[in-house]
């Protein structure tokens, strides 16, 4: 898996040793983090691509995120796209959890799927609720998803 900066940097490192060296370098400078993962999608005519972050705020001093991208030909319905969105978050929260339990950082998932049923990425909404609650993490849909629905969301479109 390939994780990159905003500004395009490559991380060389493995994405948790990345997390890791930044969490660390954060709070020696006193700054109290929480993190949030999310994942979006767009479709452009056989391809799907996928952004996945790992938004870390800085209480009340902004914040940054690490990104990867992913392209598939695979087809999904609006429901599946939604939930592979999800998986994909989920995949590397649980990877990282144990980092964040060790340094006591909040996190929470982000899933690009709206409340509102008159919405077609609601149809997704209780399973993918579900999957992430039940695996533990803290969950937020839109509008309070902002990691996959304005962080992820202006890295695939």
């Amino acid at each position: 898996m390939h994780w990159r900066r905003f500004n395009g940097e490559p991380i060389k490192l493995p994405i948790k040793e990345a997390v890791r060296q930044a969490i660390e370098k954060e709070t020696a400078k006193g700054f109290h983090l929480k993190v949030c993962i999310g994942t979006d999608s767009q479709v452009r005519g056989d391809e799907t691509e996928f952004a996945t972050v790992i938004v870390f705020l800085r209480e009340g001093h902004g914040g940054f995120m690490f990104i990867h991208n992913e392209k598939t030909r695979q087809h999904y319905s609006i429901r599946e796209r939604m939930l592979v969105e999800v998986s994909k978050s989920i995949e590397i929260a649980y990877e990282l959890c144990d980092l964040f339990n060790t340094y006591d950082v909040d996190m929470e998932v982000h899933a690009d799927i709206n409340t509102n049923p008159h919405f077609k990425s609601n149809e997704a909404l209780r399973e993918a609720m579900g999957y992430i609650l039940g695996m533990g993490f803290a969950f937020k849909a839109k509008p309070e998803a902002f990691a996959s629905s304005c962080c992820a969301n202006k890295i695939v479109n």
